[in-house]
């Protein structure tokens, strides 16, 4: 037996022991909904629970933010930790006992690097502390902290440190200590703890600074942020990337912040370390900031998971409008709700908060402006309602729109957009008029189809997507209406695709239940949007193969039929135009015989 056969093996074991409701429900409470269990999704903030866990088939997937999977991947996702940790807390969990696998020589050297890299950036964590609380190391350090207003407490629970000044303790002060305690010089260039010299040897990078260590959301240090004392550049500087950090994906303050974002369902979002310390020690602890970059797609999809609304508290330079415009995308493509409050011109979180003090900053945050209508207002301003300025703001905001989730959400902004600029709505959607769709036939779905679809799937029509739907749970029909010609209708190739994975899994010619269909190699996307369909399964699905069955096949057999008819009228029209254009008086009359016969 292989190691892979044999990890396959113990996977199943474990999964096929382990009960999802159980181990979801000790993270979130659930309540029965028919063959299925709901209750908040723990991904992101929500009121209404959108989250629902299949026992039957041992998967979740919440409505709200797509969030799906067996139980390795709620483990992973709400613990923050990989497969191999998953399987191995699950087999415990179920007194299963896991072989060990025999992992190749770069697969252990990378593990064992990780965990050393992880011991020296606490050691250093440490040893900044302690320099910190020196009396003469560390003077001016905490001089610097208590003119800012930093509290001993705020020093002692963010763990903020001290790296020397070089005069006073040497350039090798850090590398010095942890080289005593067994770390190698080399380990500390890897950590961003050390450099080497032009001439040999290794200094400290961090020097006379106050020094912020950064979590990842198993509480581990993964590197540090620091702020110069005195003169001189950077002013603000960051570990460099590592195989634990890399700050385009971290945020500062969110792990120890992620309670109370996930209790107010909100994150307040600002540009610097201090900005952070400073409202948390006024009581605002629902704070987070990017370290030393723009906020990142990455950034979002991390908040994302703990909150349903996220205020971008920037300052009102160029700079601050700059950043809360450029991250506009990321909120709409992961439909997270975003705000944006501009302080006022002079300050900065840190010294409003200081002058006017919590309930001040929690007013500005109440009257922020949501993302589309302070891109509108922003633009407005830089370009006038000229006619070259209405033109120019067009073309600005259309990436936006094709950053929207979903169609509902795009056709709604720019609705909003045409109507406050006092211009027609094709000018956001190329000047094309919209498809006639066909009538819904009756009784329809739910109606949700549609809504909040992936990226892959917003092109279907109302009509194609309740086709989808009525082959995903009675399959047995497929080759009944390919007979009718199915494929001269159905225009949309993901459509199709997935009309050809439902053949190649044998549904044209075997009845089979719904979640065949998973079998089959799909995107992403199509994935989740098919599990999303499969546990909601719509109001007019009755039992296999009863009237509902039939009556809706009848009906999109109608509707095929109608198609195809309009498909050849059209056809006829476009011959008799060309007949006519080219002066085949004869071809032209016998098309319009046949029109008219028709």
């Amino acid at each position: 037996m292989t190691s892979l056969t044999l990890q396959e093996t113990v996977k199943n074991a474990v999964k096929d022991a382990a009960d999802i409701v159980e181990v979801i429900g000790e993270h979130v409470a659930l309540k029965r909904a028919g063959l299925r269990y709901t209750g908040l999704c723990p991904f992101h903030g929500e009121k209404t629970p959108s989250f629902s866990v299949n026992p039957q088939e041992q998967f979740y997937y919440c409505f709200g933010c797509g969030a799906s999977g067996d139980v390795f991947t709620f483990l992973m996702e709400y613990l923050h930790v990989d497969f191999p940790e998953a399987l191995k807390q699950l087999a415990g969990r179920y007194q299963i006992d896991l072989p060990e696998r025999q992992m190749s020589a770069a697969e252990q050297e990378r593990i064992q690097q990780r965990e050393r890299l992880y011991a020296a950036l606490e050691a250093a964590a440490r040893c900044y502390e302690k320099t910190l609380a020196d009396t003469r190391l560390g003077l001016q350090a905490r001089e610097y902290l208590q003119g800012r207003g930093v509290p001993d407490e705020a020093i002692t629970r963010y763990r903020l440190g001290c790296a020397p000044d070089p005069g006073a303790s040497g350039w090798d002060y850090l590398t010095r200590n942890l080289t005593s305690q067994g770390f190698a010089e080399d380990l500390l260039v890897q950590a961003g703890l050390s450099a080497v010299g032009k001439k040999g040897g290794h200094y400290d990078r961090f020097r006379s600074r106050v020094l912020f260590p950064l979590q990842d959301m198993s509480g581990r240090i993964t590197g540090f942020g620091g702020r110069i004392l005195g003169e001189g550049r950077p002013k603000y500087m960051n570990s460099p990337e590592s195989l634990v950090f890399s700050k385009s994906r971290q945020l500062f303050g969110l792990y120890p912040h992620r309670d109370r974002i996930r209790k107010l369902r909100q994150a307040l979002v600002v540009e610097g370390n201090f900005d952070l310390l400073l409202l948390a020690v006024h009581g605002i602890e629902n704070v987070v900031a990017p370290l030393g970059t723009a906020l990142t797609k990455e950034h979002v999809h991390a908040l994302g998971k703990y909150c349903d609304e996220v205020i971008l508290l920037f300052d009102a330079d160029a700079a601050g409008l700059k950043a809360a415009m450029r991250s506009i995308p990321f909120f709409l493509e992961e439909s997270l709700e975003g705000r944006v409050a501009m302080l006022p011109r002079g300050h900065d979180p840190d010294s409003f908060v200081r002058e006017q003090g919590r309930a001040a900053i929690e007013e500005l945050a109440a009257k922020a402006l949501p993302l589309a209508e302070f891109a509108l207002d922003r633009l407005m301003a830089e370009h006038g309602l000229t006619l070259d300025g209405k033109a120019r703001i067009v073309q600005e905001l259309k990436p936006l729109l094709q950053a929207a989730a979903g169609r509902e959400q795009r056709e709604l902004m720019g609705a909003h957009f045409a109507a406050k600029l006092g211009v027609s709505l094709s000018f956001f959607s190329g000047n094309k008029a919209a498809p006639e769709q066909p009538p819904p036939p009756s009784p329809p779905p739910e109606g949700e189809t549609g809504q909040s679809t992936p990226s892959g799937l917003q092109t279907l029509t109302r009509q194609e997507a309740q086709l989808l739907d009525f082959l995903l749970f009675w399959p047995e029909y497929l080759l009944p209406l390919q007979e009718e010609g199915l494929a001269e209708v159905v225009r949309s190739p993901v459509l199709r695709r997935l009309l050809e994975l439902m053949k190649s899994q044998g549904a044209a010619t075997t009845a089979k239940q719904p979640e065949y269909i998973l079998a089959a190699p799909l995107e992403a996307d199509e994935r989740a949007y098919l599990v999303a369909r499969l546990m909601r399964q719509p109001a007019w699905a009755g039992t296999e193969g009863g009237p509902g069955a039939k009556l809706m096949f009848e009906q999109l057999l109608a509707w095929l039929r109608r198609q195809r008819q309009r498909q050849s009228a059209a056809k006829l029209q476009r011959e008799l135009q060309e007949a006519e254009r080219s002066g085949d008086s004869r071809r032209a009359l016998e098309l319009l015989r046949s029109k008219l016969s028709g």
